[in-house]
């Protein structure tokens, strides 16, 4: 018997171990941290000054879920401009509420809220643990932030049997306060007994001992020992629902890839790595070459580590020093954002004339003219013109006239800094599912694209009037 399955490339294993890894926004960041550090990136913290000097790379970070990167031109002079890519590292999930407790019908329960747009039925009978970082005081008084991914199966959202609710398949109704609760386990007698050690000596112990009220003794004790620290010094933390099981590829050759977080790790991932695979013609840049990654994108950008705060300013303007205004005029910035693919089963809600297809994978130009996109008429033509050269295909993408459009950071940031930007995408299935889908294909393609961008941007940009 022969097999039609196809090898898979480099690319896309490394793609998958990284977003494998990668199951929120703080370990996104840290793994992409990682990635530059290895490729001789230097990071910069905010609190301190910077010497920003040619053939310099460097990363900033903020909240530990925003990181942005920079690669400054061999022969880049003050004023010359950036060549930026703009991407985010949320996506929709289950976040654990300041008060998790819960206990009902003589289950563990713990509480959880809605985190963006999610399409929350996909979460229900699925097999998930938890992620993100914990705040704790160590024996000296210092505290401590500490990144968790629990390596098993701990939490499930279970359905309703049909039998007890027999129009589910007409008509499914999630009421998101009642119907999406976690349940971690069932409640015994040693478990109703149980809490953290008893302490009185001081009053720091008693405030500690009422804040693990809050949770589960035994949630707090599984955090506990992914952090070595005890219980009772856990301060605070970010935690998120994950599903459990790996991405990979699938389909008959291997064609596709199924994962959570496409939107918009992907997109993350294939910015950072075009910039490092542009190096070797750094040389003989004059601009700076740069890709930002925001938090908060999934729901409207508006905190320190969005792309709705001064951090993107602040940044540049350190940069550039005295020549900020000349710098932007000079500049361009990619939007990316995964894109609509058309649905086989629902192919009626894209515009006939606009339907990006995994077939090709082609990159995609997103265009609306209510400025939901930032793309005009010429950052369109720089975009396609830079994937001529980078032999990679293009696709368009509208929305339907009788529809509401979604929208990316492209608008937010090309309004606030006055910066030429695109918006573009590569396409997908199933967007805001705790299950995506996209094809390796497609990765390829925004691999090739990203680092075209970075090679080809001075000679595009100087070859258009403008």
């Amino acid at each position: 018997m022969t097999s039609l399955a196809g090898s898979v490339s480099k690319n896309v294993d490394g793609f998958l171990k990284f977003i494998n890894k990668s199951p929120t926004a703080f370990h996104c960041v840290d793994n992409v941290k990682k990635t530059l550090t290895s490729a001789g990136f230097k990071e910069l913290r905010e609190n301190e000054q910077w010497n920003i000097e040619p053939m310099g790379k460097y990363f900033v970070i903020k909240n530990a879920s925003c990181i942005a990167a920079f690669a400054v031109g061999g022969k880049y002079q003050n004023g010359n401009g950036f060549a930026l890519t703009a991407t985010h590292t949320d996506s929709p999930h289950l976040r654990v509420k300041p008060v998790s407790k819960r206990d009902t019908c003589d289950y563990l329960q713990v509480n959880v809220e809605c985190y963006g747009g999610g399409i929350w039925h996909t979460w229900f009978d699925r097999d998930l643990t938890l992620a993100g970082r914990v705040f704790f005081r160590k024996t000296n008084d210092k505290i401590c932030q500490h990144l968790v991914h629990i390596d098993r199966p701990i939490l499930r959202v279970p359905t309703i049997a049909i039998h007890l609710k027999r129009d589910t398949n007409e008509k499914l109704e999630i009421n998101k306060q009642d119907h999406l609760q976690a349940v971690l386990s069932l409640k015994t007698e040693e478990e109703l007994n149980k809490s953290c050690k008893k302490e009185e000596p001081c009053e720091t112990t008693k405030v500690l001992t009422d804040e693990s009220k809050k949770h589960h003794s035994q949630l707090l004790e599984l955090l506990a020992n992914e952090c070595q620290c005890q219980a009772k010094d856990i301060i605070n933390f970010d935690l998120i629902l994950a599903d459990t099981q790996p991405s990979c590829v699938g389909g008959l050759r291997n064609e596709f890839i199924y994962s959570g977080r496409l939107d918009n790790q992907m997109s993350a991932y294939c910015a950072i790595q075009g910039l490092i695979h542009s190096l070797d013609t750094l040389p003989e840049e004059t601009f700076i070459r740069g890709a930002l990654l925001y938090d908060n994108e999934e729901i409207g950008s508006e905190s320190a580590q969005g792309a709705m705060s001064e951090f993107t300013q602040h940044t540049l303007r350190r940069i550039t020093r005295d020549e900020y205004e000349r710098s932007i005029s000079n500049s361009f910035l990619v939007s990316a954002d995964m894109a609509h693919a058309i649905h086989p089963n629902y192919s009626s809600l894209h515009d006939r004339d606009h339907q990006p297809s995994l077939l090709n994978g082609g990159v995609v130009v997103k265009t609306n003219c209510n400025n939901r996109y930032a793309t005009t008429a010429f950052t369109s033509t720089v975009i396609k013109e830079i994937a001529r050269l980078s032999n990679v295909p293009v696709q368009e993408f509208c929305m339907r006239n009788d529809m509401p459009c979604g929208t990316t950071v492209g608008p937010i940031i090309s309004s606030r800094l006055g910066m030429y930007t695109v918006d573009v995408g590569a396409p997908q299935l199933s967007m805001h599912s705790i299950r995506e889908m996209t094809s390796t294909e497609t990765l390829e393609h925004y691999l090739d694209f990203f680092k075209g961008f970075y090679k080809n941007f001075k000679q595009v940009y100087d070859s258009i009037e403008h």
